[in-house]
């Protein structure tokens, strides 16, 4: 029988990594959070306030290339929030707050220190943010992806009044625009 470790999948440092995060990850919880970290699904009660008809909104994407700029910068953080701020301003275009995010972390070899690092990032995003952090995968794959390298994919899940979804289908001459500032160059298009 083959083991993890003769596959090059080291258990020990993945569990590393999730005893560091635990804390920091339980800090971004909102009150609708109801499954803890570990959990095989994550449960959120949805408290809709005063809409009258909610709608969920969901949205994913990728830091793409910006990884390559945070590595030769030995700075991974950065990247953490970048994504989960690329996500949350995809709710904002489309008049949904968000709720909750969700990150994939696909890597060839696990530093417990860098995953730590990109979780911070993500938490002080969703906390910024005003979502919780309810779950994500680390994935270690020596097959997949080269020994230094990973992937980050995030997942946030928002909500809107249906009255209240913007698409862009009814903007007009002589509306009002209105442009917020950003935290800074969010993902992609970096080589």
């Amino acid at each position: 029988m083959t083991t993890y470790k003769e596959v090059g999948v080291d258990v020990d440092a993945g569990d590393e990594a999730v005893d560091r995060i635990r804390s920091t990850v339980r800090e971004t919880f909102t009150p609708g959070v109801l499954a803890d970290i570990g959990a095989f699904g994550s449960f959120f009660e949805l408290d809709v306030g005063d809409m009258e008809q909610p709608v969920l909104v969901s949205s994913i994407d990728g830091v793409g290339t910006k990884l390559k700029v945070a590595a030769r910068a030995g700075r991974y953080d950065t990247v953490g929030q970048d994504l989960v701020n690329h996500c949350v301003n995809d709710m904002a275009v489309c008049g949904a707050e968000p709720l909750y995010f969700l990150d994939y972390y696909g890597v060839g070899s696990l530093d417990p220190d860098t995953a730590v690092s990109v979780v911070d990032g993500f938490a002080t995003a969703c906390t910024e943010n005003g979502c919780a952090l309810v779950g994500g995968e680390i994935a270690e794959m020596p097959d997949v992806y080269a020994e230094e390298d990973f992937d980050l994919v995030g997942t946030v899940v928002g909500v809107v009044d249906k009255a209240g979804i913007l698409q862009g289908e009814d903007i007009a001459p002589g509306d009002v625009l209105l442009g917020l500032p950003s935290t800074g160059i969010h993902t992609n298009g970096y080589t």
